[in-house]
């Protein structure tokens, strides 16, 4: 028991009996006492007062970052906020040992935006690997150009299938499980090429299967974000995640000639197969990702009065498989179909991926037997394209938005900018296929800047989607992004075949890509729009 010394002399309320041990034994009791309900008291309040708090910020988070939470989330974010309070002076003495590992601390949402554009960056090494592999492959196998392109050709077979139903499945059952079987797939499919590369179906097969799983996970990337990250980060949000496309592009092609020379051809398929089985071990230890089915209202912003505005009220309960076929009825595909820029947007998107797709596939090839470079040389300035497109894209964006800010018409700059997307990579290719006696590494610097400068569709085509109608972009994109993946499956595998027949890169390679490049120029120019259009099924 405590024993306080009190002091009576000079207080005249205080007279000697107080110094009686007794009277020393009640204060203390009676001060205790009060100590505790005070501070009983204090806990309660503040107890009460943070649910209120955590209640009332989450009435308004939903609306401020287009998500709805149900009420589970809720009573955990509650629970969650009592044992924070409760356990914080325990975490106060662990002291350093929650600072590892490092990104212990980081939010949830940052540790999910860096882990998917991992993945990105593993789909594409997965994607190009094949692209430098090929050439030693073919001399092992007795392959000719023909069945080379098949081989790679056999990817978009996947890649152009899985588009619109990996949209369905990550609306289903969520972007996570979605993204997760996705990685996985393509992973095992990936390491399984050198046991099948003796036996064709069977690679066309696993191939196949890479396309597949590489071909979900845009959709289910989209989801995620969609669900997790707050709207005022998600521009940011998606051109992280997007960008690691490049960077897996540029890794694979880097990697890949060293790993062939060093290790042998089937090294590439083991490594970059391990590496997604790594992430998708990796990737069930992250917490904070939602798993379920969307549940979303969709919120856009506005000029008016209001920061927002609530186009459409989505169902917060989870969809069922019974529900797709009347979900799918409710997109107004007919007003698609009769919508000439539509049309517009399928044609250029067609047009454009023909070029990316063959060039993607071939260029090594191209580099190694017609410029006469060795395969590490040949992978080398192969990058270059990718590399210096990062550059181009950023120029692009802000020359779009600064002509769009300063009162320019949206449909002209994305006409603009398109336009200078396919005449540039037509006449690099053109001049390339020339025979003008030119050294190959200035035909490299050639084909290098008509590539990059193509990378001005992402200001041009890639937004019209979006400024035409932002309900329905996502399913624009989709079918857009269908048909944009067929040259992918025949452009690939024509241009072998061609080169079989004709030996000449410029009829096999150039020709038809300058072909379509100055065509969709002309449809762009004559049928393109950015107008806002509201699509319904009446019209």
């Amino acid at each position: 028991m405590a024993n306080f010394s009190i002091r009576p002399h000079n207080s005249p309320f205080l007279s000697h009996p107080t110094n009686h041990p007794i009277f020393h034994s009640v204060s203390s009791t009676r001060f205790i006492s009060h100590h505790r309900l005070l501070r009983l008291s204090l806990r309660v309040c503040c107890s009460i007062k943070e649910k209120e708090n955590v209640k009332r910020n989450e009435d308004i988070s939903p609306v401020l970052s287009g998500l709805r939470v149900d009420a589970s989330e809720r009573s955990g974010s509650v629970s969650k906020s009592e044992n924070d309070l409760s356990s914080g002076h325990e975490n106060d003495e662990a002291g350093s040992d929650l600072n590892w590992p490092p990104w212990r601390n980081v939010p949830d949402r940052y540790k999910l935006i860096g882990t998917t554009a991992l993945a990105f960056v593993i789909c594409n090494m997965d994607k190009v690997n094949l692209s430098v592999a090929i050439i030693p492959m073919s001399h092992q196998f007795g392959w000719n150009s023909s069945v080379a392109g098949l081989v790679q050709s056999s990817f978009f077979w996947g890649y152009a299938l899985s588009q619109l139903p990996g949209g369905w499945l990550a609306k289903i059952f969520g972007g996570r499980k979605v993204l997760e079987i996705g990685v996985l797939t393509w992973s095992l499919a990936t390491a399984l090429v050198p046991f099948l590369a003796g036996y064709m179906p069977g690679l066309i097969f696993s191939r196949i299967l890479v396309g597949i799983g590489e071909g979900v996970s845009p959709s289910a990337a989209t989801d995620l974000i969609a669900r997790t990250i707050p709207l005022q980060e998600r521009s940011r949000a998606v051109a992280f995640v997007f960008g690691g496309l490049s960077v897996g592009s540029v890794s694979g092609l880097l990697l890949s000639p060293s790993l062939i020379q060093n290790f042998g051809w089937e090294s590439v398929f083991y490594i970059f197969g391990f590496l997604g089985i790594a992430w998708f071990a990796g990737f069930q230890f992250l917490d904070g990702q939602p798993a379920g089915p969307l549940k979303s209202i969709l919120v856009v912003e506005s000029e008016s009065e209001s920061d927002s505005v609530l186009l459409k009220k989505k169902s917060t309960t989870p969809f069922k498989l019974q529900q797709l076929p009347a979900a799918l009825k409710e997109v107004p595909w007919r007003a698609f179909l009769e919508y000439p820029p539509v049309w517009a947007m399928i044609y250029v998107h067609f047009c454009g991926s023909w070029g990316h797709y063959t060039c993607l596939s071939w260029l090594p090839t191209y580099f190694s037997e017609e410029l006469n470079l060795n395969l590490t040389e040949a992978a080398w300035v192969s990058i270059l394209p990718p590399l210096a497109s990062i550059f181009v894209t950023s120029i692009a964006s802000q020359l779009a938005d600064n002509l769009i800010s300063n009162g320019v018409d949206t449909t002209t700059v994305r006409k603009i900018c398109q336009t200078i997307a396919f005449v540039s990579p037509a006449v690099c290719m053109t001049l390339s296929s020339v025979d003008l006696g030119l050294p190959p590494w200035e035909v490299v610097g050639i084909l290098t800047s008509g590539l990059a400068l193509s990378s001005f569709a992402l200001s041009g085509l890639y937004c019209t989607h979006q400024d035409m109608s932002p309900e329905y972009a996502s399913v624009l994109l989709g079918i857009t992004n269908t048909v944009g993946a067929i040259p992918g499956i025949v452009g690939v595998a024509l241009t072998g075949f061609l080169l079989d027949s004709t030996h000449s890169w410029s009829i096999s390679l150039f020709a038809p890509s300058i072909f379509f490049y100055l065509t969709g120029t002309i449809v762009w120019l004559v049928f393109a729009s950015s107008k806002p259009k509201t699509f319904s099924k009446n019209e």
